[in-house]
């Protein structure tokens, strides 16, 4: 399992010929940045560093420990505070930043939606778990049940992912044109078949993603404090 950036002994130098593994999943971040997660390679990695790639491996094993690491290191910027007695107001402040996050790092976002999925719970690195557990935290402690905080977590994330996702899609087609039917592109659906869909074209062309995660939280906050089992201690 890859320890989470920050963690005793990454920061000295080693036999890795100076370069630490902080310095190492910095780099690979950025080129994720850059070039996407396609475009990033241990080879790739070694020159950007000016270090032989085969020497990384003493501190990243494998392009999937690598991977990890970049996953951590980008959600260990994300911040829940578990103390605050405002269970929802800190949701929506953590739904905000994970947006936030999204969008300065684009090409990360498939590995935070996918990574996890392909490791067992227990097995998974321990940075990409501290999130969940510190919101496991916030809503324990505003007297919800360890099932019904489960339960939460999973809505909100499944609709961050969704979110974001989303967001960060291409909509535009031609960006030249000022009808947002052509814009778009949905001039080329048939009008017979998708009439609500061409209708909403400028809905479309008009899309807010700040505004858009907000009223999606209004959906969702409302929705569970209305069908959960109110929490036994202040909301």
């Amino acid at each position: 399992m890859v320890e989470p950036p920050g963690k005793s002994g990454i920061d000295a130098p080693n036999e890795s010929g100076g370069v630490t593994r902080d310095a190492i999943l910095a780099k690979a971040l950025e080129l994720i940045d850059r070039d996407g997660v396609d475009g990033l390679s241990m080879r790739r990695l070694g020159q950007a560093l000016g270090r032989d790639p085969m020497v990384l491996y003493r501190q990243v094993p494998s392009k999937a420990a690598l991977l990890d690491g970049v996953a951590e290191l980008v959600l260990a910027q994300l911040s829940v505070d578990s103390t605050d007695r405002d269970w929802s107001g800190q949701l929506r402040m953590v739904a905000r930043d994970f947006r936030r996050l999204a969008l300065v790092h684009p090409n990360v976002v498939p590995l935070l939606v996918t990574r996890p999925l392909s490791t067992p719970l227990g097995l998974r690195p321990l940075g990409t778990l501290r999130p969940l557990e510190a919101v496991l935290m916030l809503l324990t402690r505003a007297g919800f049940t360890g099932s019904d905080a489960l339960h939460v977590y999973r809505a909100l994330l499944g609709f961050l992912y969704g979110h974001v996702l989303n967001e960060l899609q291409e909509f535009v087609e031609r960006p030249e044109e000022t009808d947002d039917l052509l814009r778009l592109g949905l001039h080329r659906l048939p009008i017979n078949e998708f009439p609500l869909v061409r209708s909403l074209a400028s809905a479309f062309a008009a899309y807010d993603g700040a505004a858009e995660l907000e009223r999606g939280l209004d959906i969702l906050l409302t929705g569970l404090t209305a069908t959960l089992p109110r929490p036994s201690g202040p909301a």
